[in-house]
């Protein structure tokens, strides 16, 4: 699908407003705004609609020059990467500082490009402070448009000129199917190495810094021909711990990136172990009714860095019996071994994904289901205050997930436990690996139909 869509790509200096800018057009709080250089440290995807087109919108780290930081050189690397698949250049300035030596050493690479450029000087809030901008044409980029990010005023211009020749991918010819999978974890557990593993390219920012990915980050990226939206999250941290309001839309986002994924993959560092946010996530995870696969990183610490990362060992076996003790809720979901520093166990997440998010959808024959629990209600009866708790009828109304409704003579029977317990029958019986299921108990007075 990525390669489908024509691409635009925002570079500029830090906090020239290229955030702000990239709100604006996709028409949506997306990225993390804040007056502060080099919040937005990788790139940024999203889509809009322009003039009845759909295309692609990257947001970029600032572009800095000369500085000995290795983390600015590699966000100076990212916005390379990300022109190197533009079709059109937005050169964002800042029209109240005016043309400065890093809008000339931005300007000197752009020159090398083949593609339409046009220059945003930015930060023209009114007419009168329009003659700011003509001074960016001296950089000989491309035609200056200028326009207030923060109140939207110019941009359509600059869109008009640079998707004049942009092929017409209409709305409704585009997306594809894809799945959504939304990365989870806490900071510096290696899902920025994950996604770059999956995308077989540096497309996040990787760094022991914790909290080096700051936004949500999507991905669209082919995986043996499937189409596949990969969304890198910053970490989620307690709600003690977050410092400032960058931190709290770090959690907004990721929490939104739940919302919309199809499955959610919980990175755990396996020199680590789990941990309280580990533990969080998962339950986060539940509660959406998302399916859930665990990705047991950073494993070529654990264990040999040429052993077989699907060879049961004692160390898998000792950190198996942790996950199933610690997150007994999401006891259906996969654990798979990985080391994404070295691209490996990417192929039994991905499996393990697949089968997750077709189990999501998966719907019970309406006999089967009530055989099986009749046979449930016969093996183990329940009674409780001195009544019996009995299930008249089941059926599925619903998939994602897979919800079940028990018609019976009074819910408030029914125990926790007992609930449990007709699950982990089902589980038995039915596909529904990597996949919550929901049980409703309704009280009813109909007698037909009766297992009893």
């Amino acid at each position: 699908m990525a390669a489908k869509l024509p691409t635009i790509v925002i570079v500029g200096r830090p906090n020239v407003g290229k955030s702000t800018l990239f709100n604006r057009i996709i028409g949506e709080r997306i990225a993390v705004v804040q007056d502060e250089p080099g919040v937005t440290r990788d790139r940024l995807y999203g889509e809009f609609i322009h003039k009845g087109r759909r295309m692609r919108l990257v947001d970029t780290g600032g572009i800095l020059f000369g500085d000995d930081d290795p983390l600015v050189e590699q966000i100076k690397v990212q916005a390379e990467v990300a022109m190197a698949e533009a079709d059109a250049i937005i050169f964002l300035t800042d029209a109240d500082q005016g043309v400065i030596g890093g809008d000339e050493d931005l300007a000197a690479l752009l020159r090398r490009q083949k593609i339409p450029i046009a220059v945003f000087a930015n930060k023209v809030d009114g007419p009168q402070r329009e003659p700011q901008a003509a001074e960016f044409f001296r950089l000989g980029v491309g035609e200056v448009f200028a326009v207030s990010a923060l109140h939207g005023t110019g941009i359509e211009d600059g869109l008009d000129f640079l998707t004049q020749d942009f092929p017409a991918v209409k709305v409704g010819e585009e997306p594809e199917d894809e799945l959504r999978l939304a990365i989870l974890g806490r900071p510096n557990v290696g899902k920025s190495s994950m996604l770059n593993a999956f995308t077989g390219e540096q497309r996040v920012i990787v760094s022991d810094i914790p909290g080096t990915t700051r936004d949500a980050i999507d991905s669209l990226v082919s995986w043996k021909g499937q189409s596949v939206r990969l969304i890198d999250t910053a970490g989620i941290r307690r709600r003690g711990k977050i410092q400032g309001s960058i931190e709290y839309y770090m959690v907004l986002r990721a929490s939104r990136a739940l919302e919309r994924a199809e499955c959610a993959l919980l990175v755990i560092d396996g020199d680590e172990g789990l941990t309280d946010g580990d533990k969080r996530v998962a339950h986060a995870a539940h509660e959406l009714g998302k399916p859930l696969v665990i990705a047991v990183n950073k494993w070529d610490l654990v264990e040999p860095p040429d052993g077989n990362l699907g060879r049961s060992s004692p160390e898998k076996k000792e950190m198996l019996k942790e996950i199933r003790n610690h997150l007994p809720e999401s006891g259906y979901a996969p654990v798979r071994f990985t080391s994404a520093k070295e691209s490996r166990g990417m192929d039994g997440i991905m499996n393990a994904v697949n089968a997750s998010v077709a189990n999501w959808h998966n719907r019970i024959p309406t006999g089967p289901l009530n055989r099986l629990i009749q046979d449930a209600t016969f093996d183990r009866p329940l009674t409780r205050k001195g009544k019996p708790f009995r299930i008249k009828y089941a059926t599925q109304p619903s998939i994602c997930p897979p919800t079940i409704i028990l018609f019976c003579n009074d819910a408030d029977l029914m125990h926790f436990s007992y609930q449990r317990y007709i699950e982990n029958k089902i589980r038995e019986t039915f596909s529904l690996e990597g996949t919550p299921i929901r049980l409703l108990a309704r009280s009813t007075s109909r007698r037909d139909g009766d297992f009893d």
